[in-house]
């Protein structure tokens, strides 16, 4: 479905969606966008493969997750479009990038949870 204006001109907003310009209407999800712009499918399961869109729509299963301006494993049918979002489709085989930080930044003696409880240790 296309939505148009009160005086019945197209929106000329859109999102960027694996390179390709999408329009959308002001107020619709990014899956709303894909989906009446004929894209019913942008992610694979990770087993067999198996093409993903949306499907519940409301944000309660996983199909639908997209990168969104960098940000992984967005729910298409939750965020809202917004004119200039760069928007990939999901592979996932493609690995998480690295944290920049290792798990445990501060030393032990600093770290909360390097006593028990009850212990004191200023013996």
């Amino acid at each position: 479905m296309n939505r148009t204006h009160v005086d019945g001109t197209q929106p000329v907003r859109s999102i960027e969606f694996d390179g390709a310009p999408v329009p959308f209407t002001p107020g619709q999800t990014i899956g709303g966008a894909l989906a009446g712009a004929g894209i019913v499918s942008w992610r694979t399961t990770r087993r067999d493969h198996a093409p993903r869109g949306l499907f519940c729509g409301i944000g309660v299963c996983f199909d639908c997750l997209v990168t969104v301006d960098g940000v992984r494993s967005q729910r298409a049918c939750l965020v809202e479009a917004c004119d200039g979002q760069d928007v990939r489709s999901s592979d996932p085989d493609e690995p998480l990038p690295l944290s920049e930080h290792p798990v445990s930044e501060h030393p032990e003696s600093e770290h909360p949870m390097t006593e028990l409880p009850g212990e004191d240790s200023r013996d």
